[in-house]
Parts: structure tokens; C-alpha cells; sequence
């Protein structure tokens, strides 16, 4: 569309914005209250050139955001460092590409604010492994979908990571609809290269998942969807990649950025200065404003939330793969209602809803958001019930307008790499789009100097002993060469002392006791940590030989305790 009259569009439907063109941009400016206005305004503006991306630069007047977290440590523990490669951002996009990076003999630095990996997106999704049904031919989500789904049973068993095949169905009330969603499922087949796709009838449907609606009369079938633990992934990514020579270093927020004739010099950091030969921008939800420091902002996010809900594990009778209802809606940008999935952990997972929001780090449930997802999903499986939440948790995905992924090297800066606007499935497509992006890094750095393999790359990662899926003479061996595994700390999930000092000995260690319970599990079971928590913590303490004062759950602020209530001689 023409900018003259994408420009009168735009006014007819929202007077006080307009839109310019510049540098390949469509620059939407103004003022608004409304937050949804703004996105749809901006959405307005979207180009079928897939190089011309929405900037949006209308000043919002509502609710103001709140500052970025930041990490209260500061220090000199980087300053002066010359890495190779940075890579900014500690969820799966990043973990996956430093591990890739450690295939080479580069020097490779991963830095994240957060006091640990997958704090934001990456640890808070459902999980699942997309089979990329409903996803446009042409797009990069489409793309690395079908090339990263097929990574997956390799990847989980080379890191240890708990990998399930369950398979994905999309189901229909209406059978009358059948023939259109036939017609879609051919489509989806044999020219957008979904090779899976099939139709299943309701009687079909039945036999796999008994406790699915018995009036859906037929669904969509993808067998090769699955789930994986995503954060779990993350940790064994960025821990192979340490094991092969990387480095990562937590707390660590990247605060500025020197440019001079479009290289990036220098990144400031609170842990000193930095002055890497390539960044890798893989942020988040900060993406853009990694891409304003480094002079090179030709794109928009714009957060948007979703709720989860963690049933108990009783309730992991209810679904044995991935399913939810369907109407009309076979090819939607974003999810409102979600799904259900079973995990690898044999849990429920219920969600999640999309909420557009200014907020990139407002990770507060509401009411609401459970709701529309459970509304929804007593369609999909009748028996559903909010009694078997044990949490729930929200997280922020980070789309720019034109809903697909951003993968290039800088257009105004020589040394910069985008991994951005990474929203679902950018679990699943991880592990192809790393290899992409340090394949494009290590491009540039063979400009400059010569770059070899990493000869002594080992791509296994072995993970702690998991005792509660062990055998009872299998453990007890274990427990013979090592007491600590005998003694039961989290009897939810059957988690021992032996298993939690493993966490706390492992490549990146991360003595929080949300770190432990992420890697090991205490804590996950149905009284969420309510009796184990105490526990964990004194492990923590005695092993890293710190008063138990000083043990946090989540990170420098998250204090556990804040001193003794009653003096040594109280009565």
C-alpha cells in the first residue's frame, strides 16, 4: 500500500496518529490513552515487504511502565574483556546460539540480567514443540519450525532433557466443517510442507485421548508436536556450551553502547565495559532497546502476556498429548484460550490466553486470564477443573508487528546480529535458528582472522541422577556409594539431598533456591515447597558456606529470612 494512503487509512480509523516512511521503516507516530489503539493503529501499518518493518513511536499516556529490572551488583568482573562474540540474553534463543558458537574456537560470552537463565519467556511457556500447522508458508517462523521439530529427539537425548512426542490435536464440534479443514489439512500437507497432517475422526480421537469431548467429531492431527521442559533446555544448552569453553555470567545487564562508523566499539555494563567483536542481540523484550543502544532500531515489540495454569498430577489422566477446541479460528496470529498438554513431568498445563500490555516484566496472574483459558479448555476435556491448580504463572512474549521473527545481521551496524521479535514457537525453533545466527557471526569473525572447529566439542551434557524414575536397585547402588541420596528432601516429587548438591556443583550454579528447584525439581510437587523449601535453603547455605540469612529464593533482593524472632534465652 502506498504511504498516502495508508496514511488516510489511518486517519479515518485513528485521527490522532500518522505514519511516514524512512529507511525501510513505516514510522507510526502521536499520542494515545489506549494501549489497544496503539497496537492496532500500528498493526494497520504492516507492509507485504517483508524487509519494511512498523516502528512505533506514539507516546503512550496511560499506565507508565515500570523501570526495567536491574541487578543491584556492581563490579569489575568484565571490564576490559575482549570476547569475540557477545551474545545478550540468557533465555533459550541465547543459550542455544552460545552453544552453537562453542562448536568454534571463539571466545564466547553470554551475559544476563536476571540472577538466572529462562527468567523471562523462556521459562515461562508451556513447553511445547510445535509441529508449525498453523503457521504461514513464507514466514521465518515456518521456516525454522519445520527444520527445528526435527532437531529435537537428538538434541533431548545428546543434553539429558526429557523429550516427549505426544502429538497435537486440533479438535471440531462442528462436523459440518469438515471439508474445509480437509481441504486445509491437504494444503498444510503437501505444499507447505507439513508432512504430517492428517485428519482423524472423533471415534479416533477418542481411542487416544478417552477423556476428550464426545462431541467433537473430528480433529487435526499432527503426531510429530511434543513438549519438552523449556527451561530445562535452556540450563542444558548454556551448560554444554560452558562445558565447550563458553562463558556466561549472570546479573549482568547491558546498560549502553559505544558506536563509531557503524561498529559497536564498546558495552557498558555494571560489571565494567566490554568490547566485543560481534553482538548478538537476543533480548527479548528488550530487543529494541538493545537495537536503540547500538544504533540500529528499524523495528517495534510490544509485549504481550499469557497466563498458564499447572494442574497436579492427578490430573495428568485427563490428556495424554496436546489438544484444544477449535471454531473458526484454523489460522490465527496469536492464541486466546490456548490449550492443554501434558508435560514431561506428568503434570496439566492449561494456557495460555494473549493479553496485549505496555508492561515487559508484569508477570502477575488474574483472574481473568484463568478464566478465558479454562472456559475454553471444559470444551476440550469436560472433567477439567480449576480445583487441580497447584500455580500458575504468566509470561511475556515479545512480537513485533509483523508477528514473525527477526534474523539479520544489522542494516546500520557492521558488528550487530538480531535474534529478535521471538515469540512462539521460538522454543522449537531454537535450535535451527541458533545454528543460522552463529553460523553468521562466525562469517564476519572469518573476515577478520582465521576461525577453526572446536576439536574437543563434546555435544553430551549428562544431567543429575533423577532417583524417583530410577528402579529401586538402581537406587539403592546409588545411595550405597552416596548417603546424601538416601535422604528425601521434597517428597512431592521424591527429590533427594544427593540431587540438589548436584545442581549446586553444576557448570553455572545458581544457589537461589527457585535456581535449585528449577534444575532438580523440590518444590514442583502439589504443596509447592511449603515443606521443602526450609530445607533447600539450608542445603544451599551449608554448601556455599554462607549464613542461611543470606540464602534467597529468586535472586540479591529475594531474601528468605531476616533474622531470628526471639532472643536465645526467650521464655
Amino acid at each position: 500500500m502506498k504511504i498516502k494512503k495508508l496514511k488516510n487509512k489511518l486517519k479515518k480509523s485513528f485521527p490522532a496518529f500518522d505514519v511516514r516512511e524512512e529507511n525501510n521503516c513505516r514510522i507510526v507516530t502521536g499520542e494515545s490513552d489506549n494501549w489497544n489503539d496503539i497496537i492496532n493503529a500500528c498493526s494497520m501499518c504492516v507492509s507485504k515487504d517483508k524487509n519494511v518493518h512498523v516502528v512505533n513511536d506514539i507516546r503512550y499516556t496511560g499506565k507508565a511502565e515500570e523501570p526495567m529490572r536491574t541487578p543491584v551488583e556492581q563490579d569489575s568482573f568484565l571490564e576490559g574483556k575482549e570476547p569475540d562474540v557477545l551474545v545478550i540474553g540468557g533465555g533459550i534463543s541465547g543459550a542455544t546460539i552460545l552453544r552453537e558458537l562453542s562448536k568454534w574456537k571463539v571466545d564466547a560470552l553470554l551475559v544476563e540480567k536476571e540472577s538466572d537463565l529462562a527468567m523471562h519467556a523462556s521459562g515461562r511457556n508451556d513447553g511445547e514443540i510445535h509441529p508449525g500447522v498453523d503457521l504461514a508458508k513464507g514466514s521465518l517462523k515456518q521456516h525454522y519450525v519445520l527444520l527445528g521439530n526435527r532437531l529435537f529427539p537428538d538434541l533431548s537425548d545428546k543434553l539429558d532433557v526429557p523429550f516427549d512426542r505426544c502429538g497435537q490435536y486440533a479438535c471440531f464440534t462442528q462436523g459440518a466443517l469438515i471439508g474445509f479443514v480437509g481441504l486445509y489439512a491437504l494444503k498444510r500437507k503437501y505444499i507447505d510442507g507439513c508432512s504430517d497432517t492428517k485428519i482423524i475422526s472423533g471415534r479416533t480421537l477418542r481411542q487416544k485421548e478417552p477423556n476428550s469431548n464426545p462431541d467433537f467429531k473430528f480433529a487435526l492431527y499432527n503426531p510429530s508436536a511434543g513438549c519438552i521442559c523449556p527451561y530445562g533446555l535452556t540450563i542444558a544448552c548454556a551448560e554444554n556450551a560452558v562445558q565447550n569453553g563458553a562463558a556466561v555470567s549472570l546479573n549482568t545487564v547491558v546498560t549502553g553502547m559505544t558506536v563509531e562508523n557503524g561498529k559497536i566499539t564498546a558495552v557498558q555494563t555494571n560489571r565494567g565495559t566490554l568490547h566485543p567483536k560481534i553482538v548478538i542481540n537476543a533480548a527479548g523484550v528488550f530487543a529494541e532497546e538493545i537495537a536503540k543502544m547500538a544504533n540500529d532500531r528499524f523495528y517495534s515489540i510490544h509485549p504481550r502476556r499469557g497466563t498458564n495454569s499447572i494442574l497436579d498430577r492427578k490430573a495428568g489422566r485427563l490428556m495424554n498429548g496436546i489438544a484444544s477446541v477449535k471454531v473458526l479460528e484454523l489460522h490465527s496470529g496469536h492464541t486466546k484460550g490456548g490449550g492443554l498438554l501434558h508435560t514431561v513431568h506428568g503434570n496439566i498445563l492449561a494456557g495460555p490466553d494473549a493479553v496485549e500490555t505496555n508492561e515487559r516484566e508484569n508477570f502477575a496472574t488474574t483472574p481473568e486470564s484463568i478464566n478465558t483459558v479454562f472456559t475454553k479448555q471444559k470444551v476440550t476435556v469436560p472433567d477439567l477443573t480449576e480445583r487441580d491448580i497447584i500455580t500458575y504463572f504468566t509470561g511475556v512474549r515479545a512480537p513485533d508487528f509483523e508477528e514473525d521473527f527477526i534474523i539479520e545481521n544489522g542494516r546500520n551496524t557492521k558488528n550487530l546480529i538480531h535474534c529478535a521479535a521471538i515469540q512462539s514457537p521460538g522454543l522449537t525453533t531454537a535450535p535451527a535458528v541458533a545454528k543460522d545466527v552463529a553460523r553468521m557471526a562466525i562469517d564476519i569473525l572469518q573476515a577478520q582472522k582465521l576461525v577453526l572447529r572446536n576439536d574437543r566439542f563434546k555435544s553430551e551434557r549428562k544431567a543429575p541422577p533423577r532417583l524417583a524414575e530410577m528402579s529401586v536397585a538402581k537406587r539403592n547402588r546409588l545411595i550405597k556409594e552416596n548417603p546424601d541420596y538416601g535422604q528425601i528432601v521434597c517428597r512431592c516429587e521424591e527429590i533427594s539431598k544427593g540431587e540438589i548438591i548436584d545442581a549446586l556443583n553444576a557448570p553455572i550454579c545458581v544457589p537461589t533456591v527457585d535456581g535449585v528447584k528449577k534444575r532438580v525439581r523440590p518444590g514442583m510437587g502439589r504443596c509447592q515447597g511449603g515443606f521443602c523449601s526450609p530445607l533447600v535453603a539450608q542445603i544451599i547455605a551449608e554448601h556455599q558456606g554462607i549464613p542461611l540469612e543470606q540464602v534467597t529464593k529468586a535472586g540479591e533482593k529475594a531474601f528468605l529470612l531476616f533474622g531470628e524472632t526471639k532472643g536465645g534465652d526467650a521464655q
